[in-house]
């Protein structure tokens, strides 16, 4: 990380513009006066007051409140897939569909078995046309669609439509690895054998500053990448043809790949960018410019770099900022205050890094102003990936702590981690081998492929239904409590959108757990451990205050969060919670302000309750209560936090997998089976309906669709039954 000064930055300071020559595409073609797409997405930033006295996180950054609240709308009720995972939630974001369209319903790494029945782990976070072996006869993509090929990719659209596209440390869209892999992203891109994959080779610390996390995929006509000598084929052999007729639909597009070849090509063949305080964005590891090691980017590294893109005229950039709770040693190392991984609500250095993101967006805005880059022509649409629970063991001290006028600090703070095999061993003498996907929510991949009504699957989930934790750094005075709170197989799984069309990669079951607990198995299936915590060998131990946010699992307060939106056809409705909305809804939202379409369809909808009538097509002006009614009713049984997938998930399936009854258990897989059955074909006519009438032009039928509401209405009516 760039060291700075620890005292504020004057405004003078902060508003840097290296400004460059646009050489990018010159006939961007964007509809409603929009000229340039901003999208951000924070790694968990919260709306959300995590202590009742202390300022949520966008409420210690009000240069970017003030201009979502004051200049767009705010949508605060919000949602997250499943399972809440930063990969996950990006990719569904980027695509708008669920993981089973484009290949992995849970993340940051998903298992799969191979033909013998061994669980093995995948990084979900790739390059869009990597492949996986998984030991069948060929690989398959990692983003694998119905079709079982590669998902559309999602800069298609404004390539084609003549704009660049940018990318900085987003998943999925730059290379994510830069190392010697014949099936690694350099060999992907580049080719094996050369000058980047020997690199990668040789120097993997310099080749991760050199190549990954950034990249432009140019339009046909795009000057920056018929100005460098760098630039490779942007190769999509699976996009589908505009027409939807086959595959093909790509061809004679180029991109950059890496800072080492996109730094000269935006900022005057120089090969460092500098960051909004003026310092130049370094992988401090290889001491070299080029991409922060990690991708963890802070604010100002982030901003700086995208508005140096906008201002070298990429018209369409995507990009990631850190969180704020972990120590990034904005100042160096160690943040003096607190010198722990991560921080709780309204401690010092926790309070200190806001303030610097504070400083980074007021820079920003101000920068892109300057260059003529405003809300009037430009589109900004930002979010977060998820919220995180605060594995808090006692309140902060002293209670009146507000963390801007009076710090707060904790006697103790951190995560809870078990061992499942050996809690497994020592609860119930259960040595059956399987491994998990480590979360708060564990995703169980069962040795031997097994079907999912086994003695052995079916014991696993009768037991963690029973398993008993002690968390001690929960006030509870040393008393157990359930580790499982929800429980979820491949019945459910599919029902919230979790199942990839690779069969493969579909977890056995899914166990949603205490969020003070990390999950884990080391596959010591025959060692048994102490069941309380604070002795050597516990099954449940505090590591410390390294790890102290938790994700990945069901929980309100981590699934539900926020979206903002500013720019040309955006209402401007400050806060609005009037409409339920999830990750899925802003692809198709980007997609309608900008007069783009995809070549697939959507799970989302266009959220157009928050869009200015005069950009929307005629079809969704008319009949807009009905279509309303339309929409909030395919999200309430379509989306996984929906009603229909919280009630089953809480409900059916955990009572179902809980149960040692097996005609209980036969009873309600069968009707989970059928809710999914007659969902999935509801679901399908109303968003069929929403998307022609959004992308087509094409009325509803308001007969039809207030028939289909009924249906809807009926079903989850039928829940209580």
């Amino acid at each position: 990380m760039n060291r700075m000064s620890r005292c504020v930055i004057g405004a003078a300071a902060l508003i840097l513009a290296g400004t460059a020559p646009s050489l990018a595409a010159a006939s961007c073609n964007l509809g409603n006066g929009i000229k340039h797409v901003v999208y951000l997405q924070f790694d968990n930033v919260h709306l959300r007051r995590d202590i009742p006295n202390v300022p949520s996180d966008l409420e210690q950054i009000p240069s970017l409140l003030n201009f979502l609240r004051g200049q767009g709308t705010l949508l605060t009720n919000h949602h997250t897939p499943l399972i809440s995972h930063t990969s996950v939630d990006i990719t569904t974001s980027l695509t708008g569909v669920y993981g089973e369209h484009f290949g992995y319903g849970v993340g940051n790494s998903f298992g799969y078995l191979d033909p013998a029945g061994n669980p093995h782990f995948q990084s979900s976070f790739a390059y869009w046309t990597d492949v996986v072996n998984e030991g069948q006869a060929s690989p398959v993509p990692e983003f694998v669609d119905q079709r079982g090929l590669v998902s559309p990719a999602p800069w298609v659209p404004f390539t084609r439509a003549g704009c660049d596209v940018g990318a900085f440390s987003i998943a999925n869209i730059e290379l994510e690895n830069a190392n010697g892999s014949p099936t690694g992203d350099l060999a992907t891109v580049f080719g094996n054998g050369s000058p980047e994959f020997t690199e990668g080779a040789t120097n993997s610390t310099l080749a991760a500053a050199d190549f990954e996390g950034i990249a432009i995929h140019c339009a046909q006509n795009s000057k920056l990448c018929a100005a460098s000598p760098h630039a490779v084929a942007d190769v999509l052999n699976d996009e589908p043809q505009p027409n939807g007729q086959g595959t093909g639909g790509y061809v004679g597009y180029k991109a950059l790949f890496g800072n080492k070849y996109v730094a000269p090509a935006i900022n005057n063949g120089n090969s460092c960018v500098s960051d909004l305080f003026g310092n130049p964005i370094m992988n401090v590891p290889n001491g070299t410019c080029g991409f922060p090691a990690g991708f963890d980017p802070a604010p100002q590294q982030s901003l700086g770099y995208v508005a140096q893109m906008l201002e070298a005229g990429v018209q369409v950039v995507y990009f990631y900022i850190e969180d704020a709770h972990d120590n990034h040693n904005f100042a160096g190392a160690p943040l003096p205050n607190d010198p722990d991984g991560a921080f709780g609500p309204g401690e010092a250095d926790y309070v200190y890094q806001l303030h610097v993101y504070d400083q980074a967006f007021a820079a920003f805005f101000a920068r892109l102003a300057k260059n003529g880059i405003t809300k009037d022509n430009t589109l900004f649409v930002i979010t977060a990936d998820e919220n995180d629970h605060p594995a808090l063991g006692l309140p902060p001290s002293p209670a009146n702590c507000d963390g801007i006028n009076v710090p707060c600090t904790y006697t103790r703070k951190g995560e809870i981690d078990a061992d499942l095999s050996e809690v497994y061993f020592t609860e119930f003498s259960n040595a059956t081998p399987f491994s998990v996907h480590s979360d708060d929510a564990a995703n169980f991949y069962v040795n031997g492929n097994l079907a999912q009504t086994s003695t052995s699957v079916r014991t696993l989930e009768q037991q963690a239904a029973q398993m008993l934790g002690f968390d001690d750094d929960a006030g509870s005075n040393g008393e157990t409590n359930n580790v499982a709170q929800a429980l979820a197989d491949k019945t459910e799984e599919q029902l919230l959108h979790m199942l990839s069309h690779d069969p493969a990669r579909s977890p056995d079951f899914t166990l949603f757990g205490n969020p003070d607990y990390f999950l884990s198995a080391s596959s010591k299936h025959t060692t048994p451990c102490s069941p309380v915590t604070n002795e050597p060998g516990g099954c449940f131990a505090f590591p410390g205050p390294s790890f102290v946010w938790n994700h990945g699992d069901f929980q309100n307060q981590i699934t539900h969060t926020w979206l903002g939106m500013v720019g040309p056809g955006v209402q401007q409705n400050g806060e609005f919670n009037a409409i339920f909305s999830d990750h899925t809804d802003i692809r198709p939202t980007i997609l309608t302000l900008t007069g783009l379409k995809d070549d697939y369809a959507h799970d989302g909808r266009v959220l157009f309750e928050v869009l200015a009538k005069g950009v929307l097509p005629q079809s969704l002006k008319a009949h807009n209560d009905t279509l309303s009614k339309l929409a909030e009713a395919y999200k309430q049984i379509n989306a996984p936090r929906g009603e229909l997938g919280r009630r089953t998930l809480i409900g059916m399936s955990t009572r179902a997998l809980s149960s040692g009854d097996p005609n209980v258990y036969s009873n309600l897989e069968s009707k989970l089976s059928d809710l999914t059955q007659q969902r999935n074909g509801l679901a399908a006519q109303m968003i069929a309906m929403l998307e022609a009438a959004a992308f087509d032009n094409q009325a509803i039928d308001e007969r039809q669709a207030k028939n289909l509401i009924d249906q809807a209405n009926d079903l989850l009516a039928s829940l209580d039954e």
